[in-house]
C-alpha cells in the first residue's frame, strides 16, 4: 500500500514521462523500485509510457490502451521466430510464467 504522499509523488513522474517532460535518473529508479514490487504502479508506468509514444490512438487503439492491455514498447509484441509458447511469454510477468 502507497503512502498518499509517495502516490503523489510517482503519479507527477508518471505525468511527466507521459508528456515528455525531463525526468531524473534518480526518479526513474525511484519510479522502478515501485514498479517491480507494485503490480498497480507498473500499470501506471506501462500506461505513461504508450501515451509518450503516442501509441493510445483512437478506436480499438485506445481501448486497449485504457484496458493496459499489449505492450508498452513498439517492439515487444509477437516475434514469430519463437516457436516455443514458453518463449513467448519470456515477458510476462511471473505469476504468469510456467514454472
Amino acid at each position: 500500500m502507497l503512502s498518499t504522499s509517495t502516490r503523489l509523488r510517482l503519479q507527477e513522474i508518471l505525468e511527466r514521462i507521459a508528456s515528455g517532460a525531463p525526468v531524473s535518473l534518480s526518479e526513474r529508479v525511484y519510479l522502478q523500485k515501485f514498479a517491480d514490487r507494485d503490480a498497480t504502479v507498473a500499470s501506471w508506468l506501462r500506461r505513461a509510457r504508450r501515451r509518450q509514444l503516442g501509441q493510445a490512438g483512437n478506436g480499438i487503439d485506445r481501448l486497449l490502451a485504457d484496458l493496459d492491455l499489449g505492450p508498452a514498447e513498439p517492439d515487444e509484441g509477437f516475434s514469430p521466430g519463437d516457436d516455443d509458447l514458453g518463449d513467448w511469454f519470456r515477458g510476462a510477468p511471473s505469476w504468469l510464467r510456467r514454472s
